[in-house]
């Protein structure tokens, strides 16, 4: 038979070849030989050559491949160098350190953590001594020599007889929790393929708003009111009232309402210079400033929708402070609302001007993609119902009013006036190839703080909504799902199971070895339901498993939020303004820009170098000190704190105590999903999360 170049050669160019000779030996102390014909021995010199071609590709791709395993090894040492670099300034020598502050959760963490301690070590001098090969029981004698391994033999006996039976309960409760939540992503991401698959797309019944009437041509764009809540913006409202009164639509038809809640009076001095500057400019655009903060977000806008102008506006656009719309936004989005009189919100997606800022942003960008490009989407489609993100969407104000308006009962005042409207009948449209760029928080503290918000007040929600629901003139599947899928699974049992599964009771199997978390529990779905989230953003690969780390790190964040706003504790009303950088800016938006365009077309500001004149002046000394001084670089402010996070460190040392003690049970795949999720906790409570990655 002839070898594989052989093989291959036969279906060459050249067709004169011979055919080979094949000799083979009865005696099996021989091989098989092969003997050609004589064209192959004229096209040695050529295969010779050949081979030594591909020996020299070998060596530069082994070369290549060497380079860069050179380049992970020095990439893993640098990050662990990093790592002990913060420890020892951080946790040891405290230089320039900031606490969090503690909490009841802490409390509780603590004393898990300590009873691993105290165990690791009990466990630790049992093996050495040889007492785990004895059958647990209780002890029948005791004298002063044996008490030790009485008292362990008690242990085994208590920990085997009551203890693992009660974990085993809790264990088996919270699987069935994690497979039921594992069950709706993979419905949710059915959806979606389907939805791609069949080229689903809202589409309005009428796109044209062009009006048959010569004398107002502009007749056929209803009124549109915009809304730009802000408070404190100093970074970036600038860039949102520019995007903003950039809008494609007739002047006479719009007017933009810049709803300012800031308590700085300089920065307040600074938006309304900016208002006033695009009313010269002939912009229909007006200055609402609000001298106390009752309601937060709910009751700004609140109060701009009571202006008396307002009744002669059809719709009501609404974009946070950080929020670039494209100018043909309104375009996109109102045509929908045309013969259709039951539909009372077009939400659009957001995008991210810096989702590449580093790895919290880019975390958080694979995260906010699931969420729009399968959550929301299916939702939208299917049921015509999901949460008002708050921004970047468009409300028929007729719905706002029948709803009852916005309402400062809870932090999440999108997701109630939704609640409200669903239970009223008004129908939502999600469009997912409109979008509208905005910032993610480069900082672990502004998204921890965004967080718990966004978990609290869901919670706050359910509690205020549950008998409306209950009530309401809707069909039993919509309230089913408002109430099962949309708060119970998704806002309440996600982060529960979450932190109870992966955070507290797997550390504790390991010190309680009778009650056992499969493997399947802890690797292989946690694995796949990451895939799942990271396709809608297929550059987001590399960092899957950073991902499924990071979602278990930060439910403890969740819980706490989910169990505050559930039991209505204090922090469960805190309304804190997610903080921007405003590093980014987007001036002059194509309306045909893609995502990828939009974020070609964001610019770094640099400052114009100062020339000095110096036969300016007479002397030219004064004038030249004052040129110098003010050319001079600012100061550099002084680096503000590191945080620690005190729940986030404690669970790192519980889970790193228990990846030692699996150690001693050889259980492989608990042991390193116990050492990563501790070094993600570290990395977190140490805030290194945020650090730039360029």
């Amino acid at each position: 038979m002839p070898s594989k170049l052989e093989f291959s050669e036969l279906f060459g160019k050249e067709s004169n070849r011979g055919p080979p000779v094949v000799v083979k030996m009865e005696n099996p102390n021989f091989d098989m030989l092969e003997f050609d014909s004589p064209t192959t021995a004229m096209r040695g010199g050529q295969a010779a050559k050949g081979k030594g071609k591909n020996a020299k590709q070998l060596t530069w791709v082994l070369l290549l491949k060497a380079n860069k395993a050179v380049g992970c090894l020095t990439w893993l040492a640098s990050g662990i160098m990093i790592l002990l670099d913060a420890i020892k300034d951080r946790l040891i020598l405290r230089k320039n350190v900031i606490n969090a502050s503690k909490g009841k959760l802490s409390r509780v963490i603590i004393g898990f953590l300590i009873f691993a301690l105290i165990m690791l070590c009990v466990e630790v001098g049992a093996h050495t001594l040889g007492w785990q090969f004895s059958v647990p029981q209780w002890p029948t004698t005791l004298n002063v020599s044996s008490l030790p391994h009485a008292l362990f033999m008690g242990w085994l006996f208590i920990r085997a007889s009551y203890i693992a039976p009660a974990l085993q309960k809790v264990t088996d409760f919270c699987i069935w929790l994690f497979l039921l939540q594992s069950l709706d992503r993979i419905i949710l991401c059915m959806g979606a393929v389907y939805i791609k698959w069949k080229k689903i797309k809202p589409t309005p019944v009428s796109p044209s708003l062009e009006s048959d009437d010569i004398e107002q041509p502009d007749k056929g764009h209803p009124m549109c009111l915009v809304q730009i809540p802000m408070c404190n913006e100093r970074e970036c409202y600038e860039q949102s009232i520019s995007a903003v009164c950039q809008l494609d639509w007739p002047k006479n038809r719009i007017l933009i309402q810049v709803l300012d809640d800031s308590s700085d009076e300089e920065v307040a001095g600074l938006i309304e210079t900016e208002v006033k500057k695009w009313q010269q400019k002939g912009i229909n655009i007006i200055y609402r400033h609000r001298t106390d903060r009752t309601g937060y977000k709910a009751g700004n806008m609140k109060a701009g929708m009571e202006c008396d102008y307002v009744k002669d506006y059809e719709f009501v656009a609404i974009f946070d402070a950080d929020f670039q719309p494209k100018s043909d936004f309104l375009k996109l989005t109102i045509p929908h609302f045309k013969d259709n009189p039951e539909l009372g919100l077009v939400q659009a997606r957001w995008a991210f001007v810096n989702k590449d800022e580093n790895l919290l942003t880019r975390l958080q960008n694979i995260n906010l993609s699931f969420h729009f490009e399968v959550e929301q989407q299916v939702n939208g489609v299917f049921l015509n119902f999901f949460g008002f993100n708050g921004t970047a969407g468009v409300w028929r104000i007729k719905a706002l009013e029948d709803s009852g308006g916005w309402l400062d009962r809870t932090t999440v005042e999108d997701m109630d006036i939704a609640v409200r409207a669903h239970l009223k009948g008004w129908k939502f449209i999600f469009l997912n190839d409109v979008r509208s760029l905005c910032e993610l928080p480069e900082s672990y503290e502004a998204y921890r703080k965004q967080q718990h918000r966004w978990h609290s007040g869901p919670m706050q929600l359910f509690r205020l909504a549950l008998p409306d629901i209950i009530n309401a003139q809707i069909s039993w599947s919509k309230k089913f799902n408002m109430i099962f899928l949309f708060f119970l699974l998704r806002k309440l049992i996600l982060p529960f199971y979450s932190f109870t599964l992966f955070c507290i009771i797997l550390p504790m199997t390991m010190f309680v070895p009778e009650a056992t978390l499969p493997a399947w529990v802890v690797c292989y779905i946690p694995a796949l339901m990451s895939l799942l989230n990271v396709i809608p953003s297929p550059k987001s690969f590399p960092f899957l498993v950073p991902f499924l780390l990071f979602e278990n790190t930060m439910s403890v964040t969740k819980f706490n939020a989910m169990i505050s706003g559930l039991f209505q504790l204090r922090s469960s009303h805190e309304w804190v303004v997610t903080k921007k950088s405003g590093s980014k800016g987007l001036a002059d938006i194509a309306p045909s820009s893609t995502e990828a365009e939009l974020l070609d077309e964001v610019k770094e500001v640099k400052t114009a170098p100062v020339v000095l004149g110096r036969g300016f002046s007479e002397s030219g000394i004064d004038t030249l000190k004052q040129q110098a001084e003010s050319s001079a670089p600012a100061p550099v402010p002084k680096k503000k704190g590191s945080r620690l996070y005190r729940k986030e460190l404690t669970l790192s040392f519980l889970l790193l105590t228990a990846a030692g003690r699996s150690l001693l049970s050889a259980q492989g795949i608990h042991f390193y999903f116990l050492l990563f999720q501790g070094i993600s906790f570290l990395v977190v409570g140490l805030d290194l999360i945020g650090e730039p990655t360029g």
